[in-house]
């Protein structure tokens, strides 16, 4: 049982899955973040190329 143990304390691939589950959530949390800011712009975009169509319709 004590080599088992000092087995499972020398191995790194759970820190390493830890990590990179870690730097995962960081890239999505900030996607996230980008989406909502282009999408908030490219929905006034949209907004204002509506108003002018509609200005515009005979």
């Amino acid at each position: 049982m004590t080599k088992l143990f000092a087995k499972l304390s020398k191995s790194e691939k759970g820190a390493t899955a830890i990590e990179y589950g870690l730097i995962a959530a960081l890239v999505a949390v900030a996607a996230i973040t980008g989406m909502g800011a282009v999408g908030t712009q490219l929905e006034s975009t949209f907004q204002a190329v509506s108003v002018d169509l509609g200005a515009t319709a005979p």
